[in-house]
C-alpha cells in the first residue's frame, strides 16, 4: 500500500525526533562519565527512544492491515520497556 504524503510527512517526523534523540544520546555517553543530571537524561533519552520507536512500529503495522496510522498512540514508559526483543 503506497503511503499518502500526509503519512510520509508524519514518519518523517518521528524519524528525524528518533535521529535527534540518538545524537543527544551520543553527546553524552562521549563525557565518559556521567554526572547526575546527565545519567538522569540518558536514562529519560533512552525511554523516549523506545516510545519512538515504538510509534514507529504501530504506524507501520496499521498502515499494513489497512487501519489507520494516525491512530497510533505514544505508549506509557512502563509498557515499552517491558518490551524484549
Amino acid at each position: 500500500m503506497e503511503k499518502s504524503p500526509e503519512q510520509r510527512q508524519s514518519e518523517r517526523q518521528v524519524l528525524t525526533h528518533i535521529q535527534d534523540l540518538v545524537a543527544e544520546e551520543h553527546r553524552l555517553l562521549e563525557h565518559g562519565s556521567l554526572a547526575d543530571a546527565d545519567h538522569e537524561r540518558l536514562t529519560r533519552l533512552q525511554v523516549e527512544l523506545d516510545q519512538c520507536w515504538d510509534l514507529l512500529r504501530q504506524r507501520r503495522a496499521l498502515r499494513e492491515t489497512g487501519g489507520d496510522p494516525e491512530k497510533a498512540a505514544i505508549r506509557p514508559p512502563d509498557i515499552v520497556e517491558k518490551y524484549v526483543g
